[in-house]
């Protein structure tokens, strides 16, 4: 009991060094890099768990054996107690035992090996993910399964493209998914998930969740998308199954009420002949429209075909106009040893360089990076300053009603972390930065540091321009260097599923290969943006991504890239 004790407040030692690193970091959700370290953390505390019931196990096991023991001498004792006390040292062991040993008896019971675990958790817990960690793991879930089109049944049961590990979803984790997406009011996905948890309780999945509670979920959130007849569907079944639910009930009366106002209106014929006319009135307003109109697609659902594979707009007769080739730059540095360079998009061009870093570099960019790991940022297009960036989770939540206080909030999502590194920090780094001003012939003095970028759940990042437009006059203002002329991206993992790099204007999609880079310019010889550049990072599905990268600013290219006299030149 003694060394138990001991063991564990050193347990606890060791477990705070290893979470210094962490206490000035949660959102751990948004870099799967720094997750990992969650990892270890639980396993640690699995141990001292472990710990705990060994010794809880270690003095039931000596309580069971006195208690064995008296019960043998109790046995022989009772049946003749007068001759049994007879014996004077029967007569001394019973005062013994009473007077001190049921004390040390009573003491054993009471002592507390709980102190060291407990004190363990209480260190770790400040540690610990918070409310909005669980939160935008879930939300993560849900964009993944919108983006990439996935049903239900297929994350729960972990039938995912590129997994290693295959993991399933109780109906707790569904329930669980959809109350988040019901206290987002995004009731499109609570029907989803407490249907799946619905699913998997009639196949026989053992829960505390019970049907009446999913299916009171299910039928109100099924009303909310506008669907009476299904809301009053559900709502029969939970009566079924709870004749007295109250709020059911009241719901039952309400949709019946519905339905038969809709069957009337239906019925009426001065009604059926006002709808028909407005029909007719909207059919020739937009009559003329169509001949003119040719229809768009939004954005957001090219991004997401693209992220899918769909959509990627390359002819057999572009494509072969894309080589690979030997590249030296005509730099002394690669002249006798070019490197391997090959063409991935034609308008706007984008070429990567392969085996372009090697695992040693990516690996110490990683360790160099990984403490220093943040919320990633961007340019504040009206300010030029640096802000924490932030996302809309999807199309379907961009703005979102609070239940609890009845005001619109923005459905915003951080969905990686990123960390810049110089030059004079490690030598390596330098090295690095030299060799992508070999291989463009571009000033790195003027550039921004080395952006390295990490991931989380789902992590991505939405559409959007890398240079300053002609309506965001103080972009970059506070460098000083101008506008950022071209892009480099190394990636410096492979990704199992999803993280492709898509640009929605031109229908490409680049994808990650670890050890290699990709480059391009944003702006034109004349100075002038190339908006074909607009670029997004698509939702990591399986896998984790790192990638670093480096824009390269304007000023210092004056004699490397001269301008031209045209706009698009």
């Amino acid at each position: 009991m003694l060394s138990f004790r001991m063991e564990l407040p050193c347990l606890c030692l060791l477990l705070l060094s290893c979470l210094q690193s962490l206490s000035a970091n949660h959102d751990f959700f948004t870099s799967i890099g720094q997750m990992t370290d969650l990892l270890y953390t639980e396993k640690d505390l699995v141990t001292s768990l472990k710990d705990y019931i060994r010794a809880e196990e270690n003095k039931l096991e000596r309580v069971k054996r006195w208690a064995d023991k008296l019960e043998l001498l109790s046995a022989v004792a009772i049946q003749d107690p007068e001759g049994y006390l007879g014996h004077p040292v029967n007569a001394f062991k019973l005062m013994k035992r009473l007077n001190t040993e049921w004390g040390d008896l009573e003491s054993l019971v009471l002592s507390d090996t709980t102190e060291g675990f407990i004190s363990n958790l209480t260190i770790q817990r400040q540690h610990f993910p918070t409310d909005e960690d669980q939160t935008g793991a879930a939300k993560a879930l849900l964009r993944l399964q919108d983006t990439y089109r996935l049903d239900a049944n297929t994350i729960s049961t972990g039938d995912l493209p590129g997994v290693k590990h295959k993991s399933l979803m109780t109906v707790e984790d569904c329930y669980e998914l959809g109350k988040i997406a019901y206290s987002d009011v995004d009731y499109y996905h609570t029907e989803l998930w407490m249907a799946q948890a619905l699913k998997q309780l009639d196949q026989g999945e053992e829960s505390t969740i019970d049907k009446v509670t999913l299916l009171d979920y299910l039928s109100y959130a099924i009303y909310q998308q506008g669907e009476i007849e299904r809301a009053l569907d559900y709502t029969k079944q939970l009566l079924a199954l709870d004749p007295e639910h109250q709020r059911a009930n009241g719901n039952l009366k309400y949709f019946e009420f519905q339905l038969e106002k809709l069957k009337k209106a239906e019925e009426d014929p001065t009604q059926k002949e006002k709808e028909r006319g407005k029909r007719q009135t909207t059919e020739k307003k937009e009559k003329p429209k169509k001949k003119f109109l040719t229809p768009q697609v939004p954005e957001r659902k090219k991004y997401e075909m693209l992220c899918r594979g769909e959509g990627i707009r390359m002819t057999p007769r572009r494509q072969s106009r894309l080589f690979c080739r030997y590249y030296d730059n005509h730099s002394p540095m690669y002249v006798l040893a070019p490197v391997k360079q090959q063409d991935e998009w034609d308008r706007p061009y984008i070429v990567r360089f392969l085996d372009i870093i090697s695992d040693k570099e990516m690996e110490r960019v990683k360790q160099l990076a990984k403490p220093r790991l943040r919320r990633a940022t961007i340019s504040n297009p009206i300010t030029g300053v640096l802000e924490t960036a932030a996302y809309r989770i999807s199309k379907r939540r961009a703005t979102v009603h609070d239940p609890l206080t009845g005001k619109l909030t923005t459905a915003q999502y951080r969905v990686s972390k990123s960390a810049w590194l110089t030059g004079y920090e490690d030598p390596m780094i330098d090295t690095i930065n030299q060799r992508i001003e070999d291989l463009t012939g571009l000033e790195m003095d003027t550039a921004e540091e080395l952006q390295v970028a990490n991931y989380g759940v789902g992590g991505q990042y939405e559409p959007h321009f890398d240079f300053g437009r002609k309506d965001e006059p103080d972009a970059f203002k506070e460098l000083g260097t101008g506008n950022r002329i071209a892009t480099w991206l190394f990636y410096m993992s492979d990704v199992a599923a999803g993280g492709a790099t898509v640009f929605p204007d031109v229908g490409a999609a680049v994808y990650p290969q670890k050890g290699t880079a990709v480059f391009w310019y944003n702006l034109f010889p004349s100075g002038e943006g190339d908006y074909s550049t607009r670029h997004a990072a698509c939702p990591v599905l399986v896998g984790n991504k790192w990638v670093s990268n480096k824009w390269i600013h304007e000023r210092g290219q004056e004699w490397r890239r001269p301008c031209a006299l045209n706009e698009t030149e």
